[in-house]
Formats: structure tokens, sequence, C-alpha cells
């Protein structure tokens, strides 16, 4: 048709036509390229996943790297600020912004006037906001430190606003009420409590005297517990990292417990009419995320969206290469009708949307995409030491494969056993022999993924060779679904150290049934310590995983724990004065089964 145009209207000769033709042609074709390599990579992705894929910096502090140099952050604070999230968090040199949650933007900055090699840089850092202005100040227990202000943190413009704070304290946390009146809470020990004091905005003078906020009580609550298993032992429950959230009326001061290091590691909550209290204690954690791929959701921040959704950032644990290695996640999080503050990490590292808009976040945020390949067959290139192939596949940030070496064409080959049907596919990195100490900018990961059916002929699925970023969980959600067998993750090019993979994740929709519901569910209880539970059920024939459900109200099962293959579960979380409720259901690489009856254990 467009050549018929061309002949109409054109007086030139046929040849000189044609030839006209074909120029315009190859230039439309041009353009049209342009535009469509123009859209950003990502730009259509609803969807993101847990551990957050920001450009973590390494451990600055050299005997914090005894068994390997590697990523570190943790303590993280999200703030709105005009419609932008602004996200910092320990020792990394500077702070990031996003306008959707997926995207981060870091800018570099250092908040101590002075900066010594081997000590924090910003640990712990408090974020407020009142008025128009942005409030930091990092955790210290003198008086030198500065609290800075911006009303353009996107542009890196700060300012002191005083020189000297009187109130040193560690983990500090700002809250500017309603009323406009500021306060800051802080507290880190396993000796002393949470505290709080109401500031002069203007001098950050105290306006009263420090007032006991909370201290923990693991006698009463078993998941305060120190330790992997909760039992009390090496050391004592540490309670830290406070934050305060209003909601309608109400004062929800949230707080860290009993240790970063562990799975159990979770944020508890406790309300008040006021924000100096009294408080009484919700007797769950609301944050908590004992099982699954990246464990722990403790030390954290409670804020919202531009749509006035609550979400919940707080710190996951991996504690391999050092106590302090860990990671941060991202949930959604709310309160319900009758004032109970939730957060919900169901599948919460699996794939979940972004908002949007206005949402329910007591119905779940999961995509319903399926994890494909744990424990399915894996072949690779070359295998260092003990960090064996299957290790990418297990389910745990904990452990990992290594190539040999960090050569290019190093690869890991994933067979989901049949056809499927792929529709994200997430690539955590390990740190084996890594070389940089503090931030690292201007390193990146370069990797492609290829595709196939039959495991002879090959498509090219996912393409990151030119990408010039660092992506250390770098997370793809794919532009559309393709049904297939075998996935090969192929190195091109690391920051540091061997290609190493913690977990090559493998998101979709299997080819089968989903799984039966479970059958016989029965919690063991006893009189000697209602902290602790002993939770056993059938296994199901082909089901991979549980989710547990939990709570102290019938229609409240708001916590959940994820087992991978095990049909038993010893739980140590319980409110001892408490009656408790569960549900369970089981998991497999086609979807999810039927909830059992909720079960009552007084």
């Amino acid at each position: 048709m467009l050549f018929g145009f061309f002949c109409i209207f054109s007086r030139e000769p046929i040849t000189v036509i044609i030839e006209n033709y074909r120029t315009g042609m190859k230039w439309f074709l041009l353009a049209t390229l342009f535009l469509v390599l123009s859209i950003p990579a990502g730009a259509q992705q609803k969807t993101y996943c847990n551990p957050v894929n920001i450009d973590y910096g390494y451990s600055p502090i050299p005997n914090f790297s005894e068994w390997g140099r590697h990523r570190a952050t943790a303590d993280p604070v999200i703030v709105n600020y005009e419609g932008d999230y602004f996200l910092f968090s320990t020792n990394q040199g500077g702070y990031w912004w996003s306008n959707d949650m997926l995207k981060w933007n870091f800018i570099p900055r250092k908040f101590l006037r002075t900066w010594n090699k081997g000590c924090d840089e910003l640990c712990a850092p408090a974020v407020g906001i009142i008025g128009d202005t942005m409030l930091v100040l990092g955790s210290t227990y003198t008086s030198n430190f500065t609290i800075w202000i911006s009303t353009n943190p996107k542009a890196e413009e700060w300012k002191p606003l005083v020189d000297s704070f009187a109130i040193g304290g560690w983990d500090p946390a700002f809250f500017t009420n309603d009323d406009g009146r500021l306060y800051m809470y802080n507290g880190s020990s396993n000796q002393y409590p949470v505290y709080g004091v109401e500031l002069n905005r203007k001098t950050m003078q105290p306006l009263t005297n420090r007032k006991e906020m909370y201290i923990l009580e693991p006698w009463r609550y078993g998941w305060q517990r120190f330790g992997e298993y909760m039992d009390d032992t090496f050391l004592d429950p540490f309670i830290e990292g406070p934050w305060m959230t209003r909601n309608r009326g109400r004062y929800y001061l949230q707080y860290g417990a009993p240790g970063t290091e562990f799975s159990g590691y979770a944020d508890g909550v406790v309300v008040g009419d006021s924000p100096l209290g009294p408080f009484r204690p919700q007797s769950m954690p609301f944050s908590y995320k004992p099982g699954g791929f990246a464990r722990g959701a403790g030390h954290g921040a409670t804020f919202q969206d531009r749509w006035g959704n609550y979400w919940h950032v707080s710190t996951i644990a991996i504690s391999v290469k050092n106590n302090f290695e860990r990671r941060i996640g991202i949930w959604p999080a709310g309160f319900d009708d009758d004032g109970v503050m939730y957060c919900n990490t169901a599948f919460g590292d699996y794939p979940a949307y972004l908002p949007t808009g206005e949402a329910d976040h007591l119905k779940s945020c999961f995509t319903g995409w399926m994890l494909l390949n744990y424990q399915k067959p894996v072949t690779v290139s070359s295998t260092f030491g003990q960090y064996h192939a299957n290790y990418a596949v297990d389910e745990s940030i904990k452990t990992y494969w290594s190539a040999a070496t960090a050569n290019e064409n190093e690869w890991i080959q994933s067979d989901l056993g049949d056809l499927s049907t792929v529709m994200a596919v997430q690539v955590n990195y390990a740190d084996q022999d890594a070389e940089f100490l503090g931030k690292s900018t201007g390193v990146f990961h370069q990797y492609r993924i290829f595709e196939s059916a039959d495991g002879k002929k090959w498509n090219l699925l996912v393409d990151k060779s030119r990408n010039q970023t660092d992506v250390p969980h770098d997370y793809v959600e794919l532009a559309r679904p393709v049904k297939t067998r075998y996935l090969k993750l192929v190195n091109i090019h690391m920051p540091t150290g061997k290609f190493a993979i913690s977990g090559f994740r493998i998101f979709g929709h299997g080819s089968g049934k989903k799984p039966e519901p479970v059958r016989e569910f029965k919690v063991l209880r006893t009189m000697k310590d209602k902290r602790s539970a002993w939770l056993k059920w059938s296994p199901v024939d082909n089901a991979y995983a549980y989710n547990i459900y939990m709570g102290t109200e019938p229609d409240k099962l708001y916590n959940c724990i994820m087992v991978h293959s095990a049909n038993e579960y010893w739980l140590k979380t319980m409110d001892k004065e408490k009656t408790y409720y569960f549900n369970i259901e089981a998991i497999n690489e086609n979807g999810v089964s039927t909830g059992s009856q909720v079960i009552v254990s007084e």
C-alpha cells in the first residue's frame, strides 16, 4: 500500500521511486528500532522480589570480614518525601531514592564531619520529616554528631541544623506528630529499654526528660528469646531500632528483637494513646519472616506510598561471613479495622506487585508465580571447593554455589523437570573472594540467560551483557511468558570475586496439579512452657513447602512461616498467656492448596 502511494504521488521515474521507497523504509525501520530501544529496561515491570536489588556496599570494617569480604547493610528507613521514596541504611556512604519502589538511585554522601577507616559512617540512621524538610542523624553515644537537614535531597544538598546534638543514642528515630510536635526514640541494648523524648523542633533541645518506653519480656513472649532456636543461650535478647507510626489516633511504637543474626529477627509493636505512652504490647511480632529463601524481618521502618498504602522495610539476615552480613526487604503492611498492626510476609520473597493505587494489604500482593526449580537438577561449568551446585536451588540465602573462576562463560543450568511457563527470574549473587571494602561505585554485573525446551536448541531469554549497574539481587520480570524446561545463566562480568550464586530462582507456573490439602495438622503445646509448641502434619506427596499461618484470634492469622522439605516445625514464639489459632497450606510449582481448617491451641 505504501509503495502504491509513492507511485501515485511521485513524478519521478520508476527506478528512482523504488530507490526512494527503499531509503524511506530504511529510515522508518531505524526510527522504530530506536524508539523501541529507548524504552528503559524494566519500564513495564509491575513486580518486585525481595531482597531489594540495590548496590549494597561492602562491610567497611576490616575485622568484620574475618570469613571473607562481603556486602552488608541493615537498619533501613524509607520515608515518602514529596512523592518519592528515600532509603537510608547502615554504612552505605550515601542513600537512595526511587519514584516507583523498584529502581533505586544511589546518591553518595558522607554525613560524618570526619570519617576514619574502621568506624561506622552512618549507622542505623534516624530520618524524619518536618514540613518540607528532611532530617538525618546517625547513631551516637557522644554529643558531637550533626543533625543534617535538606529540602532537596535528590541533589545532595544538605546543611547542618545543629552541630552538637545534646542527646546521643544508638538506633535513633524521629517522629513528627500531626500537631507538629517532634519526638525522638532510641535504644539498642540487651539490658536497657527503648527511650523516648520530645524535642524542640528548632533547637533540637529536649522539652521533657527522657522516658522509658518498653523493655523486652522474654519470660512471656517466646519470640523475644535470643538465638536461632530461641533457647536463651549465649546472650540475653536485644531490643533495638525503634520506629513510631500514628494511625487513627493511636501510636504504634515498633522495635526490633531479639538478635539481628537470626531467622526469627522480627519487629514487635506496642500501642498507646500518646507518643510517649503508656503502651500495651501486641502479643505477636507484626513483622516476622523466619522461613523461606530470605529470612528475618527486624529493625525497620513503616512508611506510606503515594496512595496511602502502608509498607514495612526491614533487615534480612545472612550472617555467614559475619554476624552483620545482611540485606533489606520490603513487605506490605497496614492496620485492620480493630487497629491491629500487621505485615504481610507470606510468600515474602516471591514476586509481588508494586503499588499502583489504593490496595488492601490484608489481601496478598503475591503474584501467584511459583518457584519452579526448588531442589531440581543443576549442572555447572565448574565448582570451587565445597560450594556445590545445588546450593543455588536450595532456597537458602546462606548457602551458595561458586564457580572456580570469575571468567566469562562460567555457567549454571537449571532443569525444571518438565515444560513450565516462566514469568520471572531472580539472580542472587554471593560474595566469594570479594576484594572490596566499603562502598564501591562504578562496579557492575553482566550476564545472559538462555532457555531451551529440549536442552539442545537454546534461545536468548535475558540479555544483561551491556549492563553497567551493580545488581546483586537482580530480578527480571519477562515481557511475555515463555514455555520452557531448561534455563542457563552465563557469566560475562563480575564486579569482584568469583562467579557465585546463592539463588538462581525461576518463577512461573508448572504444568501439573496443585498439591492436595494438608491432613492431620496438630499443635502440641505443654504446660511446661506455653511459649513453645511442636507442629506436626502428614506430608503431601507433591508439595515442596508449607505455609503455616498463626495468630491470637481466628480471623487474624497475620504471621506466616514457610517450611521446606519437612512435615514438622518447632515453634517457640508464642505469648504464654494467649490462646493461638493455626492453619496450614501446601505449596508446589503448580500452586497452593486450600488451607486446612483453623485449629486452636490453648
